[in-house]
């Protein structure tokens, strides 16, 4: 019998720090002594143990079954060997024999430590695991614990995560210690243990931040139906109010625009266009490609998912936008591959529509005044009691080349969050 003293108290301390139940310790502490006993008299010994978690005893015993004629000395006896131990004893019976902890030496106990710790480790790590597993998907804040280069880690409580260059938004930067949220992508589970994958750039991270500041979107009232982003530079984010008496762009932008701002100050006021979902895909293309002034949609094939936008001359490029993002942006929001064609070229009898690629349109328009951006929502889909988002000037971005955005289609579907 071995008592350990004030075990109830450890084991309760062990439990509060570490967060770990006190029956996966009590677990743990047994299987260390079977270890220690296993490596003392060997391997293949039937051996058992057991701890009173109120008052700290604990047995430890070997089961040896009684034999006419014994072939394994370690977990059988003779019944002359048996009848030494226990007056009453037949064959078949199946002795408890007492294990003397004293006799097992340094290397025992060291055996029966390496347990503990190793059991306790992997109690840690499955809880993190089960922890983590459950916010795939949203929002947690962290702070920076050190700065690798262009990694930051990311200290999330129980474990660390790395936030590489690549899940960073442009021109975002941390400083050692600042508060950080960060949007979990997935978790996985190593031989070095759980590894967090989190993000920035994410469009599932705008999603969670209006779901924050959004009650109405909470409650289902209003839905987000899709996202695209260009991380650190601009959003478009199509809404949809399942009430008619709530104006689901509005709603969004707030009274004063206290909503949005909330979520620009988090995204290092990155410029969010807030649009009406619909539909009907020649309005919703329309409401994709603002603020600029569209003329026509023309659906040239459903399946595809192919249309040609009709502009006014002087609206193309700010149709197109500076280095295509415009265009780009409202092809992953709406899913279709768009051309866009000003008035007079479409006007052309004597010339195909499409007289010139889409590439070539942005390398032409890219060198003009760039106009100024739009605000977040479009006043006309916004209710009485609330107001537009504040505009603000694009950034310089480098003039650019982006081909073939004409057959540039998103490969993400409206519910599901990119990865």
């Amino acid at each position: 019998m071995i008592l350990i003293e004030n075990f109830s108290q450890v084991i309760a301390q062990i439990e509060s720090e570490r967060g770990i139940d006190r029956h996966v310790i009590l677990d743990a502490i047994e299987k260390s002594l079977i270890s220690a006993a296993k490596k003392k008299y060997g391997a293949e010994l039937n051996v058992k143990a057991y701890i009173n978690e109120d008052s700290g005893e604990a047995r430890l015993w070997m089961e040896k079954t009684v034999v006419s004629k014994f072939e394994d000395e370690l977990n059988e006896l003779s019944l002359p060997q048996a009848e030494e131990l226990s007056e009453d004893v037949e064959i078949g019976d199946i002795l408890e024999i007492e294990i003397d902890v004293d006799e097992f030496g340094r290397i025992a106990a060291q055996a029966a430590k390496q347990v503990i710790l190793q059991c306790i480790r992997e109690a840690e790590k499955d809880l993190v695991m089960n922890e983590f597993s459950d916010k795939i998907g949203e929002i947690v804040t962290g702070s920076v614990q050190n700065i690798e280069g262009n990694t930051y880690l990311i200290n999330l409580g129980k474990i660390e995560a790395f936030l590489p260059p690549r899940e960073q938004a442009f021109g975002e930067t941390f400083n050692v210690k600042d508060r950080v949220r960060v949007f979990i992508v997935d978790i996985q589970k190593t031989n070095r243990g759980p590894m967090i994958k989190i993000s920035r750039s994410h469009t599932g991270l705008i999603r969670q931040l209006f779901k924050l500041e959004v009650p109405e979107i909470q409650d289902g009232i209003i839905t987000i139906k899709s996202i695209s982003r260009d991380a650190g530079k601009r959003t478009k984010i199509a809404v949809f109010s399942n009430n008619q008496t709530v104006g689901a762009v509005g709603t969004c932008v707030g009274h004063m625009g206290g909503r949005i701002q909330a979520v620009l100050r988090e995204i290092n006021n990155e410029k969010i266009d807030i649009l009406e979902w619909n539909d009907d895909p020649k309005i919703f293309i329309g409401n994709s490609l603002k603020p600029a002034t569209i003329s026509d949609v023309i659906l040239n094939n459903e399946d595809t998912r192919e249309a040609t936008v009709v502009v006014p001359d002087d609206q193309l490029s700010l149709a197109i936008g500076k280095s295509g993002q415009n265009v780009r942006l409202a092809v992953k929001l709406t899913n279709w591959k768009l051309d866009i064609v000003s008035e007079s070229d479409y006007n052309k009898k004597d010339a195909p529509i499409e007289s010139e690629s889409l590439a070539d349109k942005i390398k032409a328009t890219s060198a003009e005044e760039p106009a100024t951006e739009s605000a977040a929502s479009d006043e006309n889909n916004m209710s009485d009691d609330h107001t537009e988002e504040p505009t603000s000037k694009s950034e310089d971005i480098p003039e650019e080349t982006t081909p073939g955005i004409e057959s540039e289609a998103s490969n993400e579907s409206e519910g599901n969050l990119e990865s």
